[in-house]
């Protein structure tokens, strides 16, 4: 796999440079062709790298000692945006010194910063905040948005269905992914105005890449019923904090029931195969990497807790966009669909 090299906010995050840097490392062994640009600390890079034979000669640094913090306001972290290494990552990928820009900071912040540098795509109205959640099959559900746009209209929620698409094209296989629109209800006079006009202008668009069929509702998104869930983000990012919340509390409720007992401990290592392959399934590492869809350029969002697993991952899949061009696969999309059927909804 050749490809541009990767800039990495090496300070971001709950753990900083060294799972950043180890993510990376674990990266590349799976992918010997990977290239990366760090960018923090030089000093503790260095140490960093020093664990990690190979990546020295497979990485350059930018020293930066600047971090946006986490609960920094994205307009205070914008005016730093020159100094941080979240900012200088993210313009590395405006210069061209770099393919795409991968960080685990101020979710808030690398949004700003990426919309001011790269820019909305034309024919856009708003990028997007894109994730892979895990389905009952073996193949992920693309999401979005997730918290990028708090509140969308039926223009916006028609893009990101193209946008979601075409994401889900690329990590699925599917020619015409099943896309679906977040809503309380499947009937066709269910939910708001906007996602009521939305489906219209989905249904009567010809030559889209996807398949739409209609709402689903929140209890089936990780069903895997359909590749693409399009919402607002106000609506996404409350209903994948719930589904983390789930995950979270049948692991616990796991975990309780078989140490609760000699006996449960028994059925533990009898039931423990399963089990694990419950965990693993659960594990949000496994599916670390939101994507910002629709912007000139490729940013990833990996979790602030993410573990070295879960960057590695988070890098693989910015690697992964742009080896399937994601940005010019967009661009091609919105040519399928007339802009004026849902102008001013």
């Amino acid at each position: 796999m050749s490809l541009p090299r990767i800039a990495v906010d090496a300070m971001g995050g709950d753990e900083g440079v060294r799972v950043m840097v180890e993510g990376a490392a674990l990266a590349r062994r799976r992918h010997d062709k990977f290239q990366f640009l760090l960018v923090g600390d030089e000093t503790r890079i260095k140490a960093a790298l020093d664990t990690h034979p190979g990546m020295a000669g497979a990485s350059e640094i930018l020293h930066c000692t600047d971090v946006v913090g986490g609960d920094e306001l994205p307009s205070r972290a914008l005016r730093r945006a020159k100094t941080t290494s979240m900012g200088l990552a993210v313009n590395a990928v405006k210069q061209g010194d770099a393919g795409a820009a991968v960080s685990a900071g101020n979710t808030g912040a690398l949004m700003a910063m990426s919309k001011l540098a790269l820019r909305t795509m034309p024919g856009l109205d708003r990028p997007a905040l894109a994730a892979l959640l895990p389905t009952l099959t073996d193949d992920d559900v693309v999401m979005l948005d997730l918290g990028a746009n708090r509140e969308c209209n039926a223009r916006n929620l028609v893009q990101f269905a193209i946008m979601g698409a075409a994401y889900a094209r690329i990590v699925t296989g599917r020619e015409r992914p099943r896309t679906r629109l977040l809503n309380i209800g499947t009937e066709e006079t269910k939910g708001t105005e906007d996602i009521q006009a939305a489906a219209e202008a989905l249904r009567a668009a010809t030559g889209l890449a996807m398949e739409f069929e209609g709402y689903v509702e929140a209890d089936k998104i990780n069903r895997g019923e359909c590749d693409v869930v399009v919402c607002d983000g106000f609506s996404g990012n409350i209903a994948l904090k719930a589904i983390e919340g789930a995950a979270r509390f049948v692991t616990d409720l796991l975990r309780q029931a078989f140490t609760s007992s000699v006996r449960s401990k028994v059925g533990f290592l009898v039931s423990r195969p399963a089990t694990e392959l419950i965990r693993h399934h659960l594990d949000p590492n496994n599916h670390n990497g939101a994507v910002f869809l629709g912007l000139n350029g490729v940013v990833v969002k990996s979790h602030g807790s993410a573990n070295a697993k879960g960057v590695a991952n988070a890098v693989e899949v910015a690697a992964r966009l742009l080896e399937d061009d994601i940005t010019n696969r967009i661009k091609q999309d919105l040519g399928a669909i007339e802009p004026s059927s849902v102008a001013g909804k």
